[in-house]
């Protein structure tokens, strides 16, 4: 039942997919924001990044590392992944306590690009993290499932709030 499930499985709840589609989204809104000059559409931005970062840091801690570090028993990798992570939630933080008219915001916003371009390079590389999973006997269809299930209830969430 399970390999039926898994081939019928479209390729956007594919784990990998699913993850790759959201570092497409951010890196769009990064260049976005990059080209922008107006301090509201910069602001607009920046709460998007903040809001998907925020989700798909949770979904990838929650779920993701959880079961790539099971599966392989990579420790440097799960490591290194959430280290990048913690700094890049502080950033966000601060970021949301500013307006985009203070002087750091876009300095803010540039060096979190700068750490999420590192970060996506690391997950996306040959040998990477993403291509480990790959590799492993995990099951990334059903992983997508659960990322996407997460990922609808947290925006849920903070849509609520």
């Amino acid at each position: 039942m399970a390999s039926t499930r898994k081939k019928t499985s479209s390729s956007r709840t594919d784990a990998i997919s699913l993850l790759k589609a959201d570092h497409r989204q951010v890196e769009a809104w990064f260049s976005e924001f990059d080209r922008s000059k107006s301090s509201s559409k910069k602001g607009r931005l920046a709460s998007n990044i903040c809001a998907a970062l925020t989700i798909h840091t949770t979904i990838e801690e929650e779920i993701f590392y959880p079961a790539f570090l099971q599966a392989t028993e990579d420790t440097d990798k799960h490591h290194e992944a959430v280290v990048e992570h913690d700094g890049a939630k502080k950033l966000i933080a601060q970021i949301q306590e500013l307006s985009p008219e203070d002087d750091y915001f876009d300095a803010k916003v540039t060096v979190l690009s700068e750490m999420i371009k590192h970060h996506v390079k690391e997950e996306e590389k040959p040998g990477g993290m993403f291509a480990e999973a790959k590799k492993s006997d995990m099951d990334l269809a059903i992983l997508g499932g659960q990322l996407l299930a997460r990922k609808r209830e947290l925006q849920s969430q903070a849509k609520a709030a």
